[in-house]
């Protein structure tokens, strides 16, 4: 593994790695990951994990997915944000595309899924009191091109967010995303609101692990890792957490080492 990395270091508390290319990136990725699991369940009964869902992830979830070593049994999983307005069986919606890259692939012990119907106050009541249940331990995310994490863009981030999950309008940049990456064909046709978990439910979970390829997200890397922490590029507080660990590719990182070799 360690001839397929191109650089390490630690950004104050967060490791950061960069690779050649995005599958080095998954498979790295899904291998600390995959440790990070069975050294958990090594001294707990269960544990629970957040998932993002976003072709960024593809690569790792498909490491996940085929792992012999992982005992799924005994995790119980969670997704950490969801369209509002979608139809029940729409392949757009973020449970479809769990449910077909992992979810549906091993057993696990329990899949709670957002839900973004007509009833969305008693969604929001239900799914909070399955997160209040026990801490989380693990969260798989990335980063959006605007900066957000989860649905939390910067026009709605909180970092101090009293809620546990809520109802947010999608700005321009993140739902242009979701055109630019295949989920939709058309602008008119990507909701303009969702359900997400807040920044403060992913701060407080106890190891995260960052998954970001594609020079899509070069300006977001850039701000994740040198802005001022702030809510202008949400992203920016994960560097504040005692273990998060990123993962970009070359062209995800390209911004960051071309203006590094400047200064």
């Amino acid at each position: 593994m360690e001839k397929d990395i191109l650089m390490h270091y630690e950004l104050q508390t967060n490791n950061v790695h960069v690779f050649e290319n995005r599958r080095l990136l998954g498979n790295a990725a899904g291998s600390d990951i995959e440790n990070a699991i069975i050294k958990l369940l090594s001294v707990k009964d269960e544990l629970r994990m957040i998932f993002a869902a976003a072709p960024s992830q593809n690569e790792v979830l498909e490491y996940l997915s085929s792992s012999p070593r992982i005992d799924w049994s005994r995790v119980v999983a969670f997704n950490m944000d969801e369209y509002i307005g979608l139809p029940d069986n729409s392949n757009a919606l973020f449970a479809s595309y769990l449910n077909e890259k992992i979810f549906n692939k091993v057993r696990f012990k329990a899949v709670n899924l957002i839900t973004a119907g007509h009833a969305v106050e008693e969604e929001i009541a239900r799914f909070e009191k399955l997160i209040k249940a026990k801490p989380i331990d693990i969260v798989c995310l990335g980063i959006g091109e605007n900066g957000h994490i989860a649905f939390n863009d910067p026009p709605v981030a909180d970092f101090n967010d009293e809620a546990l999950i809520k109802v947010v309008e999608l700005d321009h940049l993140c739902r242009m995303q979701q055109v630019n990456e295949g989920c939709f064909l058309h602008l008119d046709e990507v909701p303009k609101t969702a359900l997400t978990l807040t920044i403060p439910v992913i701060m407080q979970a106890g190891q995260l692990f960052c998954m970001v390829p594609g020079s899509s997200k070069k300006q977001a890397v850039w701000g994740t890792l040198m802005e001022p922490i702030s809510e202008a590029c949400p992203a920016t507080i994960l560097r504040t957490h005692a273990n998060c660990s990123f993962y970009f590719d070359k062209e995800s990182y390209q911004l960051v080492e071309e203006r590094s070799k400047k200064q």
